[in-house]
């Protein structure tokens, strides 16, 4: 997915100030209504705009929602990763991932897209600008890692964190269709993976 921003108007800080208030009024009707039930009119006027006003920051709804949904996923991963606290890679990416289940359901259009309520962006969600970030940000810190000794140096590290984005997403899935990371075997066998994974070498 591509958050397309139109002319100059978010640049100001007024622009980005009225562009907060359309995505945050986005999150809260894409989540509510959907793609399809919610408007541009109706986002725009909660933010106190008109229609016309709101093109000049987004190109049209697709665009709105788009950045609706990496914006909502931006504010989940940021949560997850202040949740993360410190120490090795390992011992921050588990807490990171527990803290994205416990925290998912409030942010309610991140939530709706896992859930499969969005079946036409589903297939576009490794693209969000928010993720990109993440598994860049994942490779480094394995990288960090490997040169430390305390992950195996026989991986590639963006293959790794791509893999390891990969299972998160699916966790994050399967909780919010079926609740199945609520299962503590289920839990704690995805902590395994992570830990075998990420487990510093015998020595």
């Amino acid at each position: 997915m591509t958050a397309t921003t139109t002319g100059l108007a978010a640049r100001s800080p007024k622009g980005e100030r009225t562009r907060a208030r359309l995505l945050d009024g986005a999150i809260r009707r894409f989540a509510a209504e959907g793609y399809r039930g919610a408007s541009v009119s109706d986002i725009a006027r909660d933010a106190g705009l008109t229609p016309a006003a709101a093109y000049a920051y987004f190109a049209g709804k697709e665009a709105l929602f788009e950045a609706a949904v990496d914006a909502d996923a931006a504010a989940l991963i940021d949560v997850a990763r202040g949740a993360a606290g410190e120490g090795s890679v390992r011992e921050r990416e588990l807490a990171f991932v527990g803290a994205l289940v416990e925290h998912v359901d409030e942010h309610p259009l991140a939530r709706r897209v896992l859930a499969g309520l969005e079946p036409d962006v589903v297939h576009r969600l490794l693209d969000l600008p928010s993720l990109h970030a993440v598994r860049e940000e994942c490779a480094r810190d394995i990288a960090d890692a490997q040169r430390a000794g305390e992950v195996r140096a026989d991986v590639d590290p963006g293959a790794l964190a791509s893999g390891l984005e990969s299972i998160v997403l699916a966790l994050l899935m399967g909780h919010v269709q079926t609740g199945a990371a609520d299962d503590p075997a289920r839990a704690q066998g995805v902590i395994a993976l992570l830990d075998a994974a990420l487990r510093a070498p015998a020595r």
